[in-house]
């Protein structure tokens, strides 16, 4: 089982590893190509594919730093330094986003022509390695694979709308369509970081992750015989997929420590596919007052 484990995890990585030589490769060729058409909505997209890079290499990086497990000065291990990535890649890509957008707004009253033949070229190439990065990691296991693949199917997308762009240039007089879809490619991307940074920033402040329902939680544990009560529960999250949380339980009466650990047994089966991963459970009498102050 152990050895099957760390075989999907070293695949996990190479699929990572690839993706991300593919799209960083491509991304020079994309700035480069942007800067020859004259097109902005190139220079959107290539913006967009730099913080793919960005957030690739991170993932990549994390999936091997993930190995090291629990250290001395990282109880949890290094589950967390995946939001560290986020946050970066989300600030990144505002930035960029809002300097396309300086850019591209004007010209939309004063477009510039472009070399759509260029475009044309350079969008199917997009096409076909954005593509190429999806089905690679389409196929995979694990979620870290899974939430990239959907960042570069954005890409594939974005590149379909260049494409679609280009074919119209070619035969009307529409110069304003390339500072369009340039304007129209950063606003999607903002709104995609927008809901990435929010799921970021509620890990990092330690909000009840949404997959969870303490109210639940209580009623479920409720039911057991020997419990009375639940009180002072507390669930949050390591990094958006791994959820913990401790909770008091205040038993009907006294009970031996083999009867405890029944109960606490009892406890985490009723809370198997409550989404908690790693669960804490502190027990008390019925004469035991909890010293806490949100109790």
């Amino acid at each position: 089982m152990g050895n099957n484990n760390e075989h999907s995890h070293d695949h996990s990585e190479g699929n990572v590893k690839v993706a991300f030589f593919l799209n960083l490769a491509f991304t020079i060729i994309e700035i480069i190509g942007g800067l020859y058409t004259n097109s902005l909505a190139i220079l959107s997209d290539a913006l967009h594919d730099l913080g793919d890079s960005l957030s690739l290499g991170l993932s990549w990086y994390f999936q091997k730093l993930s190995k090291k497990g629990r250290t001395m000065t990282f109880s949890f291990g290094y589950k967390r330094f995946s939001l560290l990535g986020a946050i970066i890649n989300s600030i990144v890509l505002v930035a960029g986003s809002i300097f396309i957008l300086t850019k591209a707004i004007p010209g939309l009253f004063n477009p510039e022509e472009t070399n759509v033949e260029g475009m044309l070229y350079l969008s199917i190439l997009g096409i076909i390695v954005n593509g190429a990065a999806v089905f690679k990691l389409r196929k995979g296991e694990s979620l870290n694979e899974k939430v990239v693949s959907l960042h570069l199917l954005e890409d594939v997308l974005g590149w379909v709308a260049v494409f679609i762009g280009s074919i119209i240039m070619m035969y009307f007089d529409a110069p304003f369509i390339d500072p369009l879809l340039s304007v129209l490619i950063s606003l999607f991307v903002l709104y995609n970081v927008y809901k990435n940074l929010k799921k970021s920033l509620l890990v990092v402040m330690q909000g009840i992750p949404s997959d969870v329902s303490i109210d639940k939680i209580r009623k479920k544990l409720e039911v057991i015989d020997e419990i009375k009560d639940v009180h002072d529960c507390h669930v949050w999250s390591l990094d958006g997929n791994y959820h913990i949380m401790s909770i008091h339980i205040r038993l009907k009466e006294d009970f031996r420590l083999s009867e405890l650990s029944e109960i606490k047994k009892k406890a985490r089966n009723e809370l198997k596919d409550e989404s908690v991963n790693h669960i804490t459970i502190e027990t008390e009498s019925m004469e035991e007052n909890c010293e806490l102050d949100d109790c």
